[in-house]
């Protein structure tokens, strides 16, 4: 259907399909609620929906209006009833494998083989279309030319500058690999660059210069392993540390007393026990150093997946390190890797060092301190921390389904690669059999059915809904389980329509125009009427992915059987407005129906010229 012209200023767009966009919708200001308009013929809302004398039901239910509708800071999301995995597979030289068929593919869910219902081979050219439909617009009655919509952003990369454990060298070469991949753009990527230190940070955006600039902010920023800078007398490390109080070996409290002695008190063995003392309090320190470097490295990059996951499109962070050693603190490794899993975000690693060959001899900028004796042991504890070092990034890239660069100079193409989407992936989908509400993390395996030795990129596993017994909280787990998917829903039919006023050069009003299929959704029959209550949740993203405004409200229906007739073949139209700014904004919305818990959404975008 077309809006007509409205005050002579107006923008009327038709918003197509297109992948889910993950949302975040708690507590949203600003959306005002309208009545439900009239279906497409002219007639008023009142004229449509009031029932002739002849209709008239029994006493007791004349009063009981038909349709009705009210506001409501409900949080509501997505459910998930279909599983989908995303998988890349490589040859034994790292080129795409581009001919693969459904049936080259094994699934499994914990162990279990699984059928794989859906199949999709995902390319650039159909991602062009994916965002040329989106982008789609019509003409309305008054034959006007419309602007054309904004880019959808489609993939949003979170770059992360481990610049706590950062040496000068490796910063200095990652940072010249970031440009080139800034330069590699395409207009429906959204990058943003964080630093570990969190002294730093360019939020999500298109503006290559802006993030040209803010590369200019790498540079290591350690917080506690510099302590011993002044002084390298007992050498000791993070790793020999760990060794020491966690592991128990004995052999490195005597290896830091030996050179505790030979460099403080030249040698005199009358000292040997305050040498001790010096080196084991050394010891201490250096793990607790170690331990709040890698606390604050855990703690930042929490709080890039929780800003990462509230954007609504592809979600990839992209970690660039020398790799820090894995302690006591394996639970908080672990619990990065959980957190990007439920809430669908890829971690791909990069390690900063690229090729490199073991420095058995320490930070040459400090003087030697190795003595005949010891020069051995450090020399091996050197070496040995140095490959620990990659285990965590290693470690968060298997966890989550990504890829770890490494042993490789060639760090400009490690970046393109972790932070561009494939040319060729495949999307797998299956829905769980006897699947348990439990809310349980279910591991994912994919496997290639003739055993060839292909490398494949898929994620790890997914969360089961959890079912509860309050019927409302489970609508919104439901929904709340499936706000990271982009799935698209497609149970109910809905069609978006998009109209802007101007009200001054600084200020417009977005009106949201919804037209929801009642045909095939499942009412309850009772007392003469037909029950559902509606759910209806509209949400604002600006042209980077970040929220600006929303609001949600629910539709009561209570329709005599001649309404009902009606509106199922005709439908509902419901509206909601935004005050907004000139600019170019995403529209994003849900639909939600009580009784049969069927739902919808769609996405699409709308630009407001100054």
């Amino acid at each position: 259907m077309a809006l007509g012209p409205a005050n002579g200023n107006h923008c009327l767009q038709r918003l197509s399909w297109l992948a889910v966009l993950a949302i975040l919708l708690a507590g949203m200001p600003g959306a005002r609620a309208q009545e439900p308009s009239a279906p497409a013929g002219g007639q008023s809302n009142a004229a449509a929906l009031t029932p002739k004398t002849s209709d008239t039901p029994p006493a007791g239910q004349q009063k009981q209006a038909e349709l009705s509708s009210k506001d409501t800071n409900t949080t509501f999301k997505l459910r998930v009833n279909l599983v989908q995995v995303k998988v890349v597979v490589r040859d034994a030289k790292g080129d795409l494998v581009r001919d693969l068929k459904r049936e080259d593919f094994q699934l499994y869910d914990q162990g279990k083989l699984q059928t794989i219902s859906t199949f999709g081979v995902e390319t650039a050219e159909t991602r062009r279309k994916r965002m040329e439909e989106a982008v789609k617009t019509q003409q309305d009655a008054s034959e006007q030319p419309q602007d054309h919509g904004a880019a959808l952003p489609e993939r949003f990369v979170a770059l992360v500058f481990d610049d706590i454990h950062l040496r000068m060298e490796d910063a200095t070469v990652i940072r010249s690999s970031a440009r080139k991949l800034v330069d590699s753009m395409t207009p429906g990527d959204r990058v943003g660059f964080f630093g570990t230190s969190e002294q730093w940070k360019q939020e999500f955006t298109s503006d290559k210069a802006a993030l040209q600039q803010a590369l200019l902010q790498v540079i290591p920023r350690p917080k506690m392993g510099k302590v011993f800078a002044t002084t390298n007398c007992p050498d000791v490390t993070y790793y020999m540390a760990d060794q020491f109080v966690n592991k128990n070996d004995p052999m490195v409290l005597s290896v830091a007393t030996d050179q505790t002695l030979q460099c403080m008190y030249q040698g005199n063995q009358q000292m040997y026990k305050a040498a001790q003392n010096m080196a084991f309090s050394a010891l201490q320190q250096a793990l607790v150093a170690g331990d709040t470097d890698n606390d604050y490295t855990y703690r930042a990059l929490e709080d890039v997946i929780r800003r990462l996951s509230a954007m609504p499109g592809e979600r990839v962070l992209v970690l660039a390190s020398p790799g820090f050693l894995l302690t006591t603190q394996i639970f908080d490794e672990t619990g990065i890797i959980d957190r990007a899993n439920r809430v669908g975000i890829v971690i791909n690693t990069i390690d900063a060092r690229g090729l490199y060959t073991p420095d058995i001899f320490g930070d040459i900028s400090q003087p030697m301190t190795d003595t005949p004796r010891t020069a051995a042991m450090y020399a091996n504890y050197r070496t040995q921390e140095q490959t620990d070092n990659q285990y965590v990034l290693m470690d968060f890239a298997n966890g989550t389904g990504g890829t770890f660069f490494h042993n490789s100079n060639d760090l400009e193409g490690g970046l393109e690669r972790a932070a561009s989407t494939p040319e060729v992936s495949y999307v797998l989908g299956f829905s769980p059999q006897n699947e348990k509400m439990d809310g349980k993390y279910h591991t994912i395996k994919v496997a290639l059915t003739d055993k060839r030795k292909y490398s494949l990129q898929a994620r790890r596993g997914y969360y089961a809904p959890r079912k509860l017994n309050d019927p409302q909280e489970q609508a919104k787990t439901e929904i709340q389980e499936a706000v990271f998917s982009q799935d698209e829903i497609l149970d109910l039919p809905l069609d978006l329509q998009t109209q802007y006023f101007k009200t001054g050069s600084e200020a417009a009003q977005l009106s949201v125009v919804s037209r929801i299929g009642l045909k095939g959704m499942h009412f309850r029959k009772a007392d003469g009427r037909n029950f559902d209550d509606l759910t209806v949740a509209t949400v604002i993203f600006d042209d980077n992915g970040n929220f600006v405004t929303g609001g949600e409200k629910i539709l009561e229906m209570r329709l005599l059987d001649k309404t009902y007739d009606r509106l199922s073949q005709t439908g509902v139209t419901m509206k909601s407005s935004f005050e907004l700014r000139p600019g170019k904004y995403m529209v994003r919305q849900v639909i939600r129906d009580s009784e049969g818990a069927q739902m919808a959404a769609k996405n699409g975008s709308v630009v407001i010229p100054d």
